[in-house]
């Protein structure tokens, strides 16, 4: 068995991918900073999520299938389906960890 690690970063504030960052919505990722602990050859690869995109994922998750996650749970969600789409990972189980509940979320409108 063959797993890959993929990590998750906002498209806004690409700082482990381009070394920028920027304001964003994805609460909880994209600090601006590289942990001292990253040790980036463990991750095979980073993707980019736009925030609206993971706002979208995490409110399409809680209307079909009754998960409530938060808005980074959303941007993983949101990667694994654009995963999902290559040719690559046909046929193969993706795993999405969901880091977090989108009950703080509740107020904001998205849901």
């Amino acid at each position: 068995c063959e797993a890959k690690i993929i990590g998750v970063e906002p498209y806004e504030s690409p700082y482990l991918t381009l070394g920028r960052s920027g304001p964003h919505g994805i609460q909880g990722i994209g600090a601006g900073f590289c942990p001292t602990i990253f040790d980036h050859r463990l991750v095979d690869e980073i993707l980019t999520v736009k925030t609206d995109d993971a706002k979208a994922a995490m409110k399409a998750l809680s209307q079909t299938e009754a998960v409530l996650c938060g808005i980074s749970g959303g941007a993983a969600l949101s990667a694994a389906v654009a995963l999902s789409h290559r040719p690559e990972f046909q046929g193969k189980n993706l795993v999405v960890l969901l880091p977090d509940s989108g009950e703080r979320y509740l107020s904001m409108g998205i849901f």
